[in-house]
């Protein structure tokens, strides 16, 4: 049966039961005799509910992820300044770049290890490991004693991190219908900045000299994360499995149960009757994906969504990683601002950042994907490159760099969530969580890790020329993902995840 093709044959009918190998009782219309095979409709039921308190709560449990990423980030630029003032650790500018690069480079392994289980042992399984990896690193991280110390710790805080931008990312696509698909990826990867803003308030609060000294304050700030984090975990207990993974995975009883508990929750009725009219696809089960098809799958099928994926993941990295990690000393180093100041400038320019998705997002899912892509990263990159230049030529003070830079990321943020939202949504269910950490692994491994050091390394030079070859390097890079995704980015808007790409257990 071809994709979308309408079949008279009930749901809850063809499905199978996993545990005994049988079919299930089936009309007599029912020609399959395959117990491997299934008829389903889950994808379409899933995709034809309204937006519902379900969803709401998925979007809260789940998308706090980027709050806690967020607070991670922050923090960590936020507190170099104590880092370097503090009397246990004495960190120079290169110290707070190689650490930086050491959380990012723990994310990219994260992502890749997890991003594997997330596709063979299910998404709900892969919340609670990396998220309690996050808890104990990031708890550790308070209790460093040494640049060493501290970079293991930050390591493994990014391995739990990139861990869950696998298992969440790919989770909240196959939950969400597909009409709030774009808006929501892009608004749920944007609270990356609430958590700016909770780290930069911490930082205000915590490295004040009259609440705590300089070797206190930032690992008290390290310990909000941890305690947010026991939050989320409290939170995540009800969220379901995915009911598309479980489809695929030989659990169609469980998967067909958890979308009709959905259904109740979200309409207050059984739509088993309504089920019934929507469209099928026939779908051969399987216990996993072998490494050799995910790679002919991401490489050779869809080599040009690849394409797009990594330059826009590339791009983003960069451009985010290397301004936002060095931010605060950019404050310090070239306006002079104490380190115990800077949470006042990361406020605003974590607002600018969150109101981007939230009032560019819903033209991703109405104007489209391709052109709302190709219009926030070149915008992005041209007023980067415009305000790298006036600094380089001294006329900016601090509060004029942080209006521009909350100008700028305000298309940047939009930009930069929609290569997720491209990276999640392009690819076949059985390697979409494996997509998204191939591609963020890749992405930030070039253009994250190496973009801390990079300019940890400018800005110790103290010359305002270097560093401004580092921003026009990063403003060349979102102007060519700008280009490419103008020419290959897939129209994805409002399509369902198994017509933007068919699952491979898909049968004709």
């Amino acid at each position: 049966m071809e994709l979308g093709q309408a079949s008279a044959i009930n749901f809850g009918d063809a499905v199978a039961a996993p545990q005994s190998g049988r079919r299930a009782q089936e009309p007599a219309a029912d020609a399959t005799a395959d117990p491997g095979v299934i008829e389903t409709s889950i994808p379409f039921r899933l995709d034809d509910l309204r937006w519902s308190g379900f969803h709401t709560r998925v979007v809260l449990a789940l998308g706090i992820t980027w709050v806690l990423d967020g607070l991670e980030v922050t923090l960590a630029g936020a507190l170099s300044g104590a880092l370097k003032a503090s009397p246990t650790l004495r960190f120079s500018n290169l110290d707070v770049g190689l650490a930086n690069s050491a959380y990012l480079f723990g994310a990219v392994l994260g992502a890749l290890g997890f991003g594997w289980l997330t596709d063979r042992i299910g998404r709900r399984k892969l919340f609670f490991i990396t998220l309690a990896l996050y808890l104990t690193a990031t708890a550790a991280t308070a209790l460093s004693w040494n640049v060493a110390s501290y970079a293991l710790f930050r390591f493994l805080t990014g391995a739990g991190i990139g861990g869950e931008y696998t298992a969440i990312n790919s989770t909240i696509q196959e939950l969400v219908p597909a009409r709030y698909r774009g808006w929501t990826d892009l608004l749920i990867n944007g609270s990356f900045w609430l958590g700016a803003a909770i780290g930069a308030g911490s930082a205000i609060v915590l490295l004040d000299p009259a609440v705590a000294g300089p070797d206190l304050g930032w690992r008290i700030a390290y310990g909000t994360g941890a305690c947010l984090g026991l939050i989320v975990l409290v939170m995540r207990m009800w969220i379901p499995e995915s009911p598309r993974w479980l489809m695929v995975h030989g659990h169609p009883d469980e998967a067909h149960a958890i979308v009709a508990e959905i259904e109740r929750s979200a309409t207050g009725h059984d739509r088993a009757q309504r089920a019934g009219t929507l469209p099928k696809i026939r779908l051969r089960m399987r216990d996993h994906t072998p490494l050799s098809e995910v790679v002919h799958t991401l490489f050779v099928t869809y080599r040009e969504r690849a394409l797009v994926g990594l330059t826009l993941m590339i791009a983003q990295a960069f451009f985010y990683n290397a301004i936002f990690f060095t931010f605060a000393l950019v404050l310090t180093d070239f306006y002079h601002i104490p380190s115990d100041h800077v949470g006042w400038y990361i406020l605003p320019f974590a607002a600018g950042n969150f109101l981007g998705p939230l009032l560019l997002g819903r033209l991703f899912d109405t104007l489209g994907r391709r052109t709302m892509i190709t219009f926030t990263y070149g915008v992005s990159g041209v007023l980067l490159a415009l305000t790298g230049y006036l600094f380089s030529i001294g006329v900016l003070d601090a509060r004029t760099q942080t209006i521009a830079w909350m100008v700028i990321f305000f298309f940047a943020s939009p930009a930069a969530s929609a290569a997720y939202l491209t990276v999640s949504e392009n690819f076949p269910l059985e390697v979409r969580a494996l997509a998204i950490a191939v591609f963020y692994a890749v992405g930030t491994g070039i253009g994250g890790v190496a973009g801390p050091a990079l300019f940890g390394a400018l800005l110790d030079s103290g010359s305002r020329v270097s560093v401004f070859a580092g921003y026009l390097f990063g403003a060349l890079l979102m102007v060519i993902a700008a280009v490419v995704a103008s020419r290959y980015a897939v129209a994805a808007e409002r399509k369902s995840l198994e017509s933007v790409a068919r699952p491979l257990a898909t049968m004709e």
